[in-house]
């Protein structure tokens, strides 16, 4: 068994150091990059801020700070890694793909092209919403709240840590219309199997938005009501690419099996 499967862990192998050692790579170029990508992420906060003030002296005299002595240091890391994986993120997708590419149909693997560029596209469409329209909202709301008895000093070492989950949350939500793409093509789901799964889906889509987003219900809403749309569009993609069978060929094909089960046990 274990011979079986050992060309694919070598193949596995492979294609993670390469994501790897394309991310390593990236985080040096980024480092390089720090201050512009950090003044990048705080300008929501600082944006947020400023309009809250207009409303709230406290909020007006908010400040963000750092309560480390290494703690820029730390930040920079953080922003440059979190950048290293959006630079990253066509090389993987390539990978990805390459690694599943073996068991697919000649025609399939043509559609590597739409597959790493429909991921990236996506994962960025994810990033910039979330960029500039949820965190504006999500913050201004957070910060407007009690900013009239307390005045905000935003610790950097956590805003970017909260930044980043959000940001890429919503990246790897806004990749499920590829992900749907990738499972109809090897024929693992259709659009009846996404249909039937629709009321669990909303639940789901709720738990992760819960968990990837702020504890308040409008950067929740702002998650799951997007993911609710990206799962109708999944649905049109996998019934373009593998449509369910019509009901009466299903039943056929049940009858089918069940006759050849009863000819065996009467054999």
């Amino acid at each position: 068994m274990f011979d079986e499967i050992r060309p694919h862990l070598i193949e596995l192998r492979k294609r993670l150091a390469i994501s790897v050692g394309t991310l390593i790579v990236m985080f040096f170029v980024m480092f390089y990059f720090h201050e512009p990508l950090l003044a990048w992420i705080v300008a929501p906060l600082k944006t947020a801020l400023l309009e809250v003030g207009k409303i709230s002296v406290n909020a007006a005299e908010g400040m963000v700070t750092t309560n480390q002595v290494g703690g820029a240091f730390f930040v920079a890391l953080k922003v440059s890694f979190f950048a290293a994986i959006l630079g990253s993120m066509p090389i993987i997708l390539a990978q990805i793909w390459a690694f599943i590419a073996p068991a697919l149909y000649a025609n399939e693997k043509k559609m590597v092209i739409p597959f790493i560029l429909g991921g990236t596209i996506m994962f960025a469409v994810g990033v910039l919403f979330a960029y500039y329209f949820v965190t504006p909202l999500g913050f201004a709301f957070l910060i407007e709240f009690g900013s009239f008895k307390f005045t905000p000093l935003i610790n950097i070492e956590e805003y970017v840590g909260f930044f980043t989950k959000i940001l890429f949350g919503f990246g790897i939500a806004f990749e499920l219309p590829v992900f749907a793409y990738t499972l109809a093509l090897l024929g693992m789901i259709n659009d009846r199997n996404m249909i039937d799964f629709f009321r669990y889906a909303i639940v789901i889509i709720f738990i992760v938005a819960a968990i990837l987003t702020p504890p308040d219900v409008l950067t929740q809403l702002l998650m799951a009501i997007p993911l609710i749309f990206l799962y109708a569009v999944s649905i049109l993609i996998v019934r373009a690419v593998n449509p369910a069978p019509p009901l009466e060929e299903e039943a056929d094909d049940e009858d089918e099996e069940i006759d050849n089960d009863i000819k065996k046990i009467e054999s």
